[in-house]
């Protein structure tokens, strides 16, 4: 079973920056390779939502919400995946997970982004 380990994130005034990176150890590259990856994240009393997905060769797409501040990213050869955010708002503090755009792989314990106001 495939388990992505969430990193990065932390505490971070409104306006500034941070990264988060997800890597599938477990995952057969070729296997991590063909999947659409998305990253993913869940407020305190909300439902998790979708933030951006990648695909193989790196076409990309984004919420509403991020689009214009945040880049998803991905290093295939080390089946890793990076969400770069840039200009943030207290309104993105969340815990941040990665996974298939299918959400097939079990859930890791995500990154806490906290943005103060």
């Amino acid at each position: 079973q495939v388990q992505p380990v969430e990193s990065g994130g932390g505490l971070v005034q409104a306006g500034g920056s941070l990264r988060v990176s997800c890597k599938a150890s477990r995952a057969i590259t070729s296997v991590f390779n063909s999947k659409i990856m998305a990253w993913y994240r869940q407020a305190p009393g909300k439902d998790r939502e979708l933030v951006a997905t990648i695909t193989r060769l790196s076409s990309t797409n984004y919420a509403d919400s991020v689009k214009g501040r945040f880049t998803v990213s991905r290093d295939n050869a080390n089946k890793k995946i990076h969400l770069q955010m840039n200009s943030l708002k207290p309104e993105d503090t969340a815990v941040y997970y990665c996974n298939t755009e299918t959400r097939e792989w079990t859930w890791g314990q995500g990154a806490q982004v906290t943005v103060s106001a």
